[in-house]
């Protein structure tokens, strides 16, 4: 069988690791002890889809409220804190994550292009003992922009043709859970991927293929996608 897929490159909270449930919690608390409440509903609708820096910004911006310089940085070092100890008290990876994950690094390059912090991102995949598994991985930080702009996917695909000098873009998949993560991969030229992990069908528009999560989801599922050509 000649494959056509020639990479995947994966967003990590809420396609890899059931983190975003953590993440709003550690977003509370830190935002809790400056007065601050923000709901579930606000965090999915708006903020979900920014790295830790820009989601503080965002709001802060949206509240009216002062967000700049050594405030800033100590919201982002609290809410690291209390994410670390709430994900050390358990299991995060979704069910079916590592085996896929393994299925699809013995058949071609994988990646992971990510808003999270990349200390949090290189424990979760140690402690499951993923990290052989991935090429590289593109983290808050790497690039100057993050989601919804293309750059970190782009970024994460580049490294990965620079080791596989043959890749094209619309034959590597990105499997995301949210519209930002579509829109920055759709962005990149990649073919896009949707898990309905943290939002539903209707919210997940660039979308080509639309699965549970990767436990139902197949190699051979991903050569269909890419083999039926170029999306318009």
């Amino acid at each position: 069988m000649t494959r056509v897929l020639q990479a995947i490159i994966f967003d990590f909270d809420g396609v890899i690791a059931n983190s975003e449930p953590l993440h709003l919690r550690a977003f509370q608390q830190a935002l809790g002890d400056e007065g601050i409440i923000l709901t579930s509903e606000e965090y999915y609708a708006r903020y979900l889809g920014y790295d830790d820096v820009r989601a503080f910004e965002a709001l802060g911006r949206d509240r009216g409220i002062e967000m700049g310089g050594s405030k800033l940085g100590s919201l982002v070092e609290r809410k690291g804190v209390r994410l670390q100890e709430i994900m050390n008290a358990g299991e995060v990876l979704f069910p079916g994550a590592a085996d896929f994950i393994r299925a699809s690094a013995q058949t071609v390059p994988i990646a992971i292009a990510s808003g999270a912090l990349r200390h949090e991102i290189e424990e979760i995949v140690s402690a499951a003992g993923l990290t052989r598994c991935f090429a590289t991985i593109v983290a808050s930080g790497d690039t100057p922009e993050s989601k919804p702009s293309p750059a970190p996917y782009m970024l994460a695909f580049e490294r990965l043709k620079a080791l596989h000098a043959d890749l094209e873009p619309h034959r590597c998949v990105a499997i995301e859970d949210s519209r930002w993560g579509l829109e920055s991969a759709a962005g990149a030229g990649l073919r896009c991927v949707g898990v309905t992990t943290s939002y539903g069908h209707d919210e997940l528009g660039e979308a080509e293929l639309i699965v549970e999560g990767l436990h139902r989801l197949t190699l051979a599922a991903l050569d269909d996608l890419v083999a039926g050509g170029r999306p318009s």
